[in-house]
This record gives C-alpha cells, structure tokens and sequence, in this order.
C-alpha cells in the first residue's frame, strides 16, 4: 500500500493502546500502516511497559525513526520492577481515574516540539479517556476496538443484560447449572446466542464488580469518536454481524471451551485438533478464511479501502 499522504503535510497521529500485550502490538501494527502511509507517529507506551520492553529487547528496541517516536505516560499504579502483566481490573480502574491529565501534558509537550503539530489521536477502544483529552486539543478521535464485529458488539449489549436482568448473576452456581446456556434472541445481528457466547465479564455476582462496570463505561464513550476501527474483515464476520448463532460453529476453525475447562478436557482437544477429523476440517477452513483476509488486505480488497477511506475522511480532516 503506498502513501496517500502528499508530501508537504505531514500529519501527526498520535497512537495509545491499552497496555497489555494483546492490545499494544495490534495498535503497533495499525501505527506502521498509518506511518507508511505518510503520517508521523507517537506512540504511547505506560512507563512500566517501557520498562519491560527496553529490559527484554535492549536500549534501541524504542528509537524509533525520526518520524515514528515512543513517548510514555504513567498507568497510575504503584511502580513495580516486575515483569509480568499487571492486574488488569487494577489497571482498568488506575487508567481511568489517572491518565488523562498526562495524557493531555504529553499532547502540549508534542505541540511544542520540533515534530509537526498532533492533528489525530488512534486510541484504544478502552482508553476512552483519550475522547476527552481529543475534545479539549479540539483533534479528531479514532477508537481502535482490538475485539472482533461480534465480540465489539456483544459489549454494547452489556447496559441491556444488566437492565434486563440477566447481570449480575444471582449467584456462582449459576456459571455451572446450564445458565448460561440461556438464548438472548433481542439482540440485532446475533440471533439466538447463549450469555455463554457474550463476552464474559458479566459472570460476577458483583454489581459494583470493577470490570463488568468497566465496559459499561467504555461503550459510553463510542458515540464521541469520529470512527471505530475493528480488528477484522468484512467477509470473515458479514453472516456472523447478520445472524449469530454459535461463532465456532459458523466460522468452523476452533473448538469450543468454557472458562472452567480441565486440564484432560485440553488434551483431548488438542489431539482432536491435531489428528482428528475434525482439526482436518478445521484447518481446511482456516485456510479459506487466511485467503479471504489476504485478498481483504490487497490492493482493491475491503480493508485495504477502508483505511484509505478512514485516512481522507476522518484522520486528514
């Protein structure tokens, strides 16, 4: 994919995922696309990632060029040396209640810097603290949500299990005696899917319970960004966005484990996955969904239009 960004404006994006592994290299990922297409970039890591990331890759893993730069903010919690994931309702909490106003110190740095002017902030879809800071610079917001189409949408739904009753749970025997296996059928776009199948923060007992108020909060903040950004392709979820029934059983490339799994539960599928007839289906359609995300990704294909169409619409604007 070449630049569409001409050469006398150079945009400035600046970049934040949440900071736990499974969203940092997803946004690093989406900041090289934004990069090769002519944006300078920032990309903001917690100082206790930084950390981590200069002990385990060496003093020049975070040079960056002189238009692709790191910067850090603080997560809020109290420093720690080790190197491990931190406690995520812990950082949920701490990120919320503590990062905007570095966040917003850090935007003023940069404004003042010898790089060009920040003109957009690519935020996680969990680091809605950045809507606000985007607000106050007066810069287009995009939230990155690292989930898929269904598991996105099963988070927006959270607000209605709790109104509805279905959230919290009464209590933990509910997790085991076939709750779960409840079919929520009022949910456009998934018809007939199991609380099972919902995203699994709303299996507490707690009303008050850290994560599952989490989400509540975040979902809020969608409808001030400018655009969602969703990791996956239009082929791979178009049937899954109009009718979900059971998403492993749709797509075909995965077994089905609960939470509570057991380790003789793991082998047996694993085997199943390795020499069972089964795995050879599986892998047979996981092949066919690899070519649909390259041809989504090439010249032409969906994806590859829609970061084009999100850079001249939104981002450059």
């Amino acid at each position: 994919m070449g630049s569409i960004v001409k050469n006398e404006y150079k945009p400035h994006a600046v970049c934040i995922p949440y900071p736990a592994q499974g969203h940092v290299n997803p946004m690093l990922k989406l900041a090289k696309l934004l990069h090769h297409n002519g944006f300078h970039i920032t990309f903001v890591n917690t100082e206790y990632n930084h950390r981590r990331l200069l002990k385990s890759h060496g003093g020049y893993a975070l040079e960056g060029l002189p238009d692709f730069r790191f910067a850090t903010i603080p997560d809020g919690l109290p420093p720690s040396d080790a190197d491990a994931t931190q406690d995520i309702p812990s950082l949920c909490e701490s990120t919320t209640k503590t990062c905007l106003e570095p966040f917003c110190e850090l935007l003023t740095e940069l404004n003042s810097s010898d790089a060009p002017p920040v003109s957009c902030i690519v935020s996680d879809g969990v680091m809605s603290f950045t809507v606000k800071a985007a607000e106050r610079f007066g810069l287009p917001e995009v939230l990155f949500w690292t989930t898929s189409a269904c598991g996105l949408l099963g988070y927006t739904q959270y607000r209605n299990l709790v109104e509805k009753g279905y959230t919290p749970l009464q209590d933990m025997s509910q997790i085991t005696n076939g709750y779960l296996e409840t079919i929520i059928d009022w949910i456009p776009g998934m018809k007939d899917i199991r609380l099972r199948d919902l995203p699994t923060f709303i299996r507490t007992t707690n009303p008050k319970d850290i994560m599952l108020n989490f989400v509540l909060q975040e979902i809020e903040a969608i409808p001030s960004a400018k655009a969602l950004i969703l990791n996956t392709f239009d082929v791979l979820e178009q049937e899954v966005l109009d009718a979900l029934s059971a998403i492993c059983v749709d797509w075909e490339i995965g077994m089905e484990i609960d939470n509570d799994v057991k380790r003789d539960d793991v082998e047996l599928m694993v085997k199943e996955m390795m020499d069972g007839e089964k795995g050879k289906k599986m892998k047979e359609k996981a092949g066919e969904w690899k070519r649909k995300a390259e041809e989504a990704v090439a010249l032409g294909g969906s994806s590859y239009l829609n970061l084009n169409k999100l850079i001249n619409e939104v981002l450059l604007q």
